[in-house]
């Protein structure tokens, strides 16, 4: 195992990152205010490319039309998505402030706590419960996939 202070950095990066995000659901009083953060979150993501709006891209599990793509860049994965949901969008931007531009071996070392911890799939319908399942299993595996890519050319 590589303990190398950069790593550890970068791990401690990734934990406060999800402490960040429970820590600003702590502050907003109730799920209405949650449910306004969480879609001012998705209007704010980066502009998704449209030719990458193609079923390559699509994600499947989701009720609403989510598109993901993933480079590795220098080492980090580098995640665009979006949605055609304001809620799913939202999500979407609380994943990548977690994920994006993460060691692949970081993001699969690190589960998504906050989710637990901000009690979000307990305020989700099932169908974006299981989206957001769907769109973390994704950026995992992508990880997964991207770690054995650089294995393979390393």
């Amino acid at each position: 195992m590589n303990s190398s202070p950069d790593r550890l950095a970068a791990a401690a990066e990734l934990l406060a990152a999800q402490e960040e995000i429970v820590d600003t659901f702590s502050l907003l009083e109730d799920w209405t205010d949650r449910y306004q953060y969480i879609i001012d979150l998705g209007k704010q993501l980066a502009p998704f490319p449209e030719e990458y709006k193609t079923e390559d891209y699509r994600l499947k599990g989701c009720q609403s039309q989510v598109w993901i793509r993933t480079d590795l860049v220098d080492g980090l994965l580098h995640i665009r998505a979006t949605s055609d949901s304001a809620i799913v969008a939202g999500l979407i931007a609380l994943l990548l402030r977690v994920y994006n531009d993460r060691r692949p071996g970081d993001i699969i070392a690190t589960p998504p706590d906050f989710i637990r911890r901000i009690e979000l799939e307990s305020h989700l319908s099932p169908t974006r419960s299981n989206g957001l399942s769907a769109m973390i299993q994704q950026i995992r595996q992508m990880a997964v996939e991207a770690l054995a890519k650089a294995h393979r050319a390393g």
